[in-house]
């Protein structure tokens, strides 16, 4: 057993303790979209900071807790706020939590997030359902000794965003009148964000959004054998793309802005996953 996987154990032994709840889906609420978790019936909760060893965000906005509640029927887990890379933690780390919701139970992750639009296209507000990634531009979480008790040594990445959740995704998003765009989401460290030129070459590598998150975690997922689907939340265009600085505060306040469409969304996104809704022509 490796040093990963037993500190791995001991958190899922301590969340174990104190939650009853087995949860279906995981899902990580990004940047400005936190307060999906406030309108949810709440079975419980556990702050990152009681689990020892554990990493804890330390982003504003970013509230660092598990949520565990009842959505649509379906028992599911909340990361009210994920950590970065660029926090200063391992990839090991920021990985852990997704590990950690793996083995409570979950089987589905859902991660969203807010990014910049590369793709012209794209207005601010847009929402992105994620149909591929690109992460070589941030560390393997798989790097190091393989946890033989997760995964395989090398997985396969062809079809990182499962087929027919990105189907539900777009069946939910014409149900509830949701423009959703669909692109390639690129990672990039941060914590600063992207240079024009940076800008300009994820573009001619195929990226639509770029963000500081999300692929590592959609890596390592797959590596378990979840089934993995992501949405986007555009708030800004990319640097290059518009006249004015990029700051974080832009970042939350859009999310605050898009937060009942994207509550609305996500809810009928967890229905269908439910197998709830079976009107004819939907």
């Amino acid at each position: 057993m490796t040093d990963v996987y037993k500190k791995l154990v001991r958190c899922h032994e301590y969340c174990r303790d104190r939650i009853d709840t087995v949860p279906r889906a995981a899902i990580i609420l990004g940047s400005g979209l936190g307060d999906f978790a406030e309108y949810v019936q709440v079975t419980g909760e556990i702050p990152y900071s009681d689990i020892e060893d554990f990493p804890v965000s330390t982003v504003a906005g970013h509230a660092g807790r598990f949520v565990f509640a009842e959505v649509e029927g379906m028992p599911v887990v909340l990361m009210q706020g994920r950590v970065h890379y660029y926090e200063g933690y391992s990839m090991e780390e920021v990985v852990l939590p997704v590990r950690l919701m793996k083995m409570m139970g979950a089987q589905t992750l859902i991660l969203t997030n807010a990014s910049g639009g590369i793709n012209e296209e794209f207005s601010a507000g847009d929402f992105m359902m994620i149909t591929d990634q690109i992460s070589s531009f941030v560390p393997s979480p798989l790097i190091g000794e393989n946890v033989e008790e997760l995964g395989t040594r090398f997985p396969d990445m062809s079809e990182i965003y499962d087929k027919e959740l990105q189907e539900t995704i777009r069946q939910a998003a014409r149900k509830v009148g949701v423009h959703l765009q669909e692109g390639v989401y690129i990672q990039f460290t941060g914590p600063n964000f992207e240079s024009p030129a940076e800008i300009r070459m994820a573009r001619v590598l195929g990226a639509d959004a770029v963000g500081m998150s999300t692929a590592c975690e959609a890596v390592a997922a797959r590596h378990m054998g979840m089934k993995v689907c992501g949405i986007s939340c555009v708030v800004n265009k990319a640097a290059g793309l518009q006249q004015t600085p990029l700051n974080h505060e832009e970042v939350q306040e859009m999310g605050r802005r898009k937060a009942e469409e994207f509550r609305k969304l996500l809810l009928e996104i967890l229905y269908r996953m439910g197998g709830k809704n079976e009107k004819k022509g939907d």
